[in-house]
């Protein structure tokens, strides 16, 4: 019996087929050898689960090699640094233009 832990990514084929992405929420149970999976909060067994094929010992990399993945956490960070930062912009007051006045003052 595999035991997939928690936050593992996996690949599951539903009924039809259909291979989807997802992570497990928890563990897989010892009594029921079922696994809760994220995609629709389901318990499915170890026959519709696949390891991720980018899974290295307990962790997903989603990129090719380590250098790459690391890049891409210096990405994030950074701009998740830029996009936490307060944004403000300045207001600008409307300007009038003539037709504006001319249609105001003709009622």
């Amino acid at each position: 019996m595999t035991k997939f832990k928690a936050n593992a990514s996996v690949i599951f084929t539903d009924k039809n087929g259909i291979k989807i992405d997802t992570f497990v929420i928890f563990d897989t149970d010892e009594v029921t050898g079922l696994t809760h999976i994220n995609h629709e909060n389901v318990r499915v067994g170890e026959e519709s689960l696949l390891l991720h094929s980018k899974t290295v010992g307990l962790y997903h990399m989603p990129l090719a090699d380590a250098f790459s993945f690391q890049m891409l956490n210096k990405l994030k960070a950074k701009y998740a640094k830029i996009d936490a930062e307060r944004k403000t912009l300045p207001i600008k007051t409307e300007r009038q233009n003539s037709l504006m006045y001319l249609l105001a003052n003709a009622s």
